[in-house]
């Protein structure tokens, strides 16, 4: 308790100096922030067309996401495999097998989110 209460004091007493010498050490340090850059299908000639192109940006995004949590999901479905292959419940067969209908499944999920996204 006795140490809280230093710790106090002396937060009370030193905090001005803190703000002072924060507040001369980053008087020289103005940074310009960066130019938004364009969407990939570019500006557009309105404001709607320019939503409409981050719009799509935001779809490719959302899909990619989805093809990384289906690929998350695959792996771990695999790795539960191999684990029960090492502990005698499974084979090596059917080890393959899960791996390669998690490849075939991967594919599909990826053809898929691109023809879903080329529609846009």
């Amino acid at each position: 308790m006795h140490i809280r209460l230093i710790f106090k004091k002396l937060a009370r007493r030193c905090s001005p100096y803190f703000v002072i010498c924060f507040g001369i050490l980053s008087a020289g340090t103005h940074a310009a922030l960066p130019q938004m850059e364009a969407p990939s299908r570019g500006e557009g000639n309105g404001i709607i067309q320019t939503l409409q192109n981050h719009g799509f940006d935001i779809v490719g995004l959302i899909a990619l996401a989805i093809a990384a949590a289906a690929f998350c999901g695959v792996a771990y479905h695999a790795y539960g495999s191999y684990s029960e292959v090492q502990s005698g419940k499974k084979t090596w067969g059917q080890f393959g097998l899960t791996c390669g209908v998690g490849a075939l499944l991967l594919v599909i999920i990826i053809w898929l989110l691109t023809k879903g996204t080329g529609v846009l």
